[in-house]
């Protein structure tokens, strides 16, 4: 939910909706004692950073996307998140505060929804309700906040003030489009936006809450090699959606076994396995090349170590939406899903995508399926990407 203390001037739509979106009546201030609304920070780094990565900050599209033209109509941003994703817009351009909202990922908490619906009661103009789901509009609903603009989504007629169709599953036109459309519901457009201007989503962390976080790894880890900036190259193998977005864990450890620099696997706790597979593979050949961090980060020393690399490879996941928010050399292998759907908008983004490489026989015509394992059985959109492929493109 993205909170817009809005002093003076229109309607604007900030695309780092975590939630919801919406803009605070002139000179109220959002009081939220962390007793009522934080939850422990949940700091692995989840699959779902990809969803929520979509995240993108709009700069020339329209007018009411520039961070600088919100600041001059004397707007303020702030997000309300689910603890897991709030570091991701403390270190957000533009975004003032951060409020952590106690709910579990999936649940209804219907109690928990009242509560904070109480505090949020008379403190904002407009909501834009990002998810599609149902209990994501009851909020704002019951807050009472005037105009509620979101998706159609799950039936969501009575909760929603302003809608917009369903996006088409068909045509997937970049998910940026779909939430840059919500800031003119009520004008003449009535889709997605076109990807005018740079609608690149931006990581900013200063150099010393970086140094810190890298600082605090290496005492916890000592083993570790020096953290040095572009020393190392980051893998972040994981995509919690399923195995039909992984690129094999073989090709990722052979790859490693190419790079002359140390290597660091990154992810969450449910992908230390596949993390630790690569590592020990690699370590057979090239020992004490390989770490494995899976689970053993938080969120900001994932971010640091992301924001420091010589390079990032990965598959289509948060992780990999982070580097490119970070503007850093990355590789991005996609599977099941397309990357003109959700790709790493960063122009040192290099995309590996059987389904368009002509010269690949047959003829990939199954991708993308947005399955999340094979129907087919035979993963040939991943399996067939080498890793010599990926090296040379490093």
């Amino acid at each position: 939910m993205v909170l817009v203390e809005r002093r003076r001037g229109q309607d604007v739509v900030d695309q780092r909706g975590e939630q919801l979106i919406g803009h605070a009546r002139a000179n109220r201030d959002l009081h939220q004692p962390r007793e009522h609304l934080a939850a422990h920070l949940q700091v692995a780094a989840h699959a779902e950073l990809r969803a929520r990565a979509r995240i993108a900050r709009p700069a020339d599209a329209d007018p009411g996307f520039n961070r600088g033209r919100v600041a001059a109509r004397g707007e303020r941003l702030t997000v309300a998140a689910l603890p897991w994703i709030a570091p991701v817009y403390r270190v957000m351009p533009g975004v003032a505060e951060v409020i952590e909202m106690p709910f579990k990922h999936g649940g209804l908490q219907l109690m928990g929804r009242i509560k904070l619906a109480n505090q949020l009661r008379g403190k904002f103009d407009v909501a834009y309700v990002c998810p599609n789901s149902l209990k994501s509009a009851l909020l704002p609903w019951m807050a009472g906040i005037a105009k509620r603009v979101g998706y159609t989504g799950e039936m969501r007629f009575g909760l929603l003030t302003d809608r917009l169709d369903n996006p088409d599953t068909e045509e997937r036109p970049p998910m940026v489009e779909w939430y840059a459309a919500l800031s003119l519901v009520g004008q003449t457009r009535t889709g997605p936006m076109k990807l005018v201007g740079d609608l690149r989503p931006v990581l900013k962390a200063g150099v010393g809450l970086l140094d810190e976080a890298l600082e605090e790894l290496a005492t916890n880890m000592p083993t570790l090699p020096t953290l040095a900036k572009h020393s190392y190259v980051v893998f972040a193998p994981g995509a919690e959606y399923g195995p039909a977005k992984r690129w094999p864990a073989k090709h990722f450890a052979e790859l490693a076994s190419k790079i002359d620099r140390p290597v660091f696997l990154l992810g969450s706790n449910k992908e230390f396995d596949i993390c630790q597979e690569i590592a020990t593979t690699a370590n057979a050949t090239k020992p004490g090349h390989c770490f494995n961090l899976a689970g053993q980060t938080n969120l900001m020393q994932a971010f640091a170590l992301i924001a420091y690399a010589h390079r990032v490879v990965s598959n289509d996941s948060g992780l990999m939406h982070v580097a490119a928010a970070f503007g850093v050399p990355q590789v991005a292998v996609f599977g099941s899903s397309s990357p003109e759907h959700t790709p790493p908008l960063n122009d040192r983004a290099r995309v590996v995508w059987l389904r368009v490489d002509k010269n690949y026989q047959p003829p990939l015509a199954c991708a993308p399926c947005y399955e999340r394992t094979c129907p087919l059985g035979h993963m040939r959109c991943l399996e067939d990407v080498s890793a010599e492929r990926v090296y040379r493109l490093l």
